[in-house]
């Protein structure tokens, strides 16, 4: 099944009630696509308890590191050496489930499209 991954810029632009990440969260409840955020994002994002964050939380799906997870994400750091760890880690989610990663981040994400071919990038 495809899903909808987002990362860390992602849930800023919900917060922020970006009207385009609104629209994609309406699209995704719609269609009934699950929305997967690497549980490094909300890491990366969280500074404490709102009622607007608690909101996003309940509407994704946290997603854990894992064995293979972690492998994939370091064969695609050795593949884009200038890729973040984190980055690596949202595009081997998106790779794992099928989909799409939603970013402020695209070139970024572009570049470790070399490394996860299927998956396709948008921008918040």
């Amino acid at each position: 099944m495809s899903a909808y991954t987002f990362d860390t810029g992602a849930l800023m632009a919900l917060e922020r009630r970006r009207q385009r990440m609104l629209g994609f969260l309406k699209i995704a409840r719609l269609h009934e696509i699950p929305i997967v955020v690497p549980s490094v994002c909300i890491a990366e994002w969280w500074r404490g308890r709102t009622d607007v964050r608690e909101k996003i939380i309940a509407a994704v799906i946290v997603e854990h590191t894992d064995d293979v997870l972690v492998r994939l994400t370091g064969e695609a750091l050795a593949l884009v050496p200038s890729a973040t760890c984190i980055d690596a880690i949202v595009m081997a989610t998106a790779a794992r489930r099928g989909g799409i990663v939603f970013t402020s981040d695209v070139d970024d994400m572009l570049r470790l499209q070399a490394a996860f071919p299927s998956v396709r990038v948008m921008s918040v």
